[in-house]
């Protein structure tokens, strides 16, 4: 019996360190104690603040954890997703924009076709790892925004 009490008091204490089961309301000081110091920390308009959980480069997952003017959470969502990378506008989304939505890329590449850094992020779309690519001009402009399959482990060995 005890040890059945136990093993439910852990897997709640658990539960409590995941972004997706912070409750609204909770204090800031409250969440970044449960989760630990945030990937980056972005001002929102009205006196918010928004705290970014990446697990880049190894997991697919980015949290955006907002707060009212007053330190309460208002707002928890994972922003990996197709659709937060379709809804970018190349010509007017920039670094910094892309920086406080998704927080720092998985990866920053450069090919010979394109004059700037691509920021690679890992995705995962109706449950397939995925690539978004998002291509920043010198001047830190979105210029193209495009996904790929992510391609995990060896080569299948039967195609040889």
């Amino acid at each position: 019996m005890r040890l059945a009490a136990a093993l439910a008091l852990a897997l709640l204490l658990t539960a409590c360190a995941v972004p997706e089961h912070q409750t609204p309301g909770t204090p800031r000081a409250q969440v970044v104690e449960a989760l630990g110091a945030p990937t980056l920390a972005v001002p929102l308009a009205g006196g918010g603040e928004r705290l970014i959980y990446s697990r880049q480069p190894a997991g697919q997952q980015v949290y955006q954890i907002d707060f009212d003017a007053h330190a309460r959470l208002t707002r928890v969502e994972q922003v990996l997703t197709l659709a937060h990378f379709q809804a970018l506008v190349p010509g007017v989304d920039t670094r910094e924009s892309v920086r406080a939505q998704f927080g720092p890329p998985a990866l920053v590449e450069h090919v010979a076709r394109f004059d700037g850094d691509i920021w690679t992020y890992r995705i995962e779309d109706m449950g397939e790892p995925r690539q978004a690519h998002v291509h920043i001009d010198p001047a830190g402009v979105v210029r193209l925004v495009m996904f790929t399959d992510e391609q995990r482990g060896d080569p299948d060995s039967r195609a040889h």
